[in-house]
Order: C-alpha cells, then structure tokens, then sequence
C-alpha cells in the first residue's frame, strides 16, 4: 500500500527490515564484510529511504545491499531480483516518450516511476556491476540511464544478460515491452 507520505508505518517497517535482513543474509557475496547491524542502524533513522525500499520491495525488485562508500558513509541498494521486476515493466524510458506516444500508450515511464519511488535507474557501469554479482536478466531487459545525446535523438538504451554476457542495446524512447522494466539504486 503506498502512502504519501513517504513514511512506512512501525509495523510496515519491521516487516520489511525482516524481509532485507533475511534476504541479506542468504546473499552474503554480494556485501562481504558488510554488517547487517550497521545497514539496519541507517535504514532506521531514515524512514524516507526505507519506504523508498519498501517500494522497490512491492514492485518485485528484491532490494539488496551491493556495496558501501566509504567517503559519503552510504549503503548501496540495488534491484537484485533476477528478472526485471515484475511491477515496473511494459513502461517507455521518460516522460517526454509517454506523451510523445499519441496511441497505445504505456502506463508510466521508467523515469516517472523512479523519481515517485525515491530512487535512481541503474546506469551501465552500475548494471555490469551488479552482473559481476549474479545472472540478472537472462529473459528480461532493463532500461538503463541514457546519454543526453542519445536520449536528444529519441533514443534510449537497455541491457540484458545472454550468453554470458552483458549487451546494451538502444531503442526508441517510446517503445515499452512487456518484457523490459528497469532496475533502481538507492543509496542510504
């Protein structure tokens, strides 16, 4: 259920940080080193970022701890489900695509949903990162965060992973399949 204000209840909380922690624990390659403790610690004294989580959680993206900036002193979240989440596919890159579509228009952009939700579309080198971690996307595609001037021209890339490899691919801006979603990072 999603609420306006940004604020998940105490109860809505501790469901979800039961849900991060287990999830945490049963994928320990992807944070050696990192302790849940001190991840639980932040997520705690900031329940904006945790409802941000808690949306990456109900659209299927299995949000999980990838890494830790030493210099600005943030966990790093990335989507970890292995197929695109399901709750954030069939949608064009931005808003500028949505509305330039006049027929058979998606219900939202990848962009759009982001913003609403708190949290950043993976960029590339975030995208191969997280392929460094797992086999994501084997059947799915993501949109990932497009140059300027590519994005100028109507375009707008995606990845996947086939044949043990990560491609990057381009399309128009405005095409959505209900194969392609977009994964998020949230830095807390």
């Amino acid at each position: 259920m999603k609420n306006n204000k940004r604020q998940l209840s105490a109860e809505q909380s501790s469901a979800l940080l039961d849900i991060l922690k287990t999830r945490f624990e049963k994928n320990s390659n992807r944070h050696q080193a990192i302790e849940w403790s001190k991840v639980q610690t932040k997520l705690e004294a900031n329940n904006e970022k945790l409802w941000s989580l808690n949306e990456m959680e109900i659209t299927e993206g299995e949000p999980d701890v990838v890494g830790y900036d030493k210099i600005t002193d943030e966990y790093i979240f990335y989507d970890c489900s292995d197929e695109s989440p399901k709750g954030r596919r069939s949608i064009c890159y931005d808003h500028e695509a949505l509305e330039k579509r006049k027929e058979n228009k998606p219900k939202d952009s990848a962009v759009n949903i982001a913003a609403n939700m708190g949290i950043e579309i993976l960029n590339e080198k975030q995208y191969r990162e997280l392929q460094q971690l797992g086999k994501f996307d084997s059947k799915t595609s993501s949109w990932i965060v497009t140059p300027e001037d590519i994005r100028k021209l109507g375009g707008a890339l995606f990845s996947d992973f086939r044949y043990n490899t990560v491609f990057v691919y381009h399309n128009g801006a405005d095409s959505y399949y209900a194969a392609r979603g977009f994964r998020g990072v949230l830095r807390v």
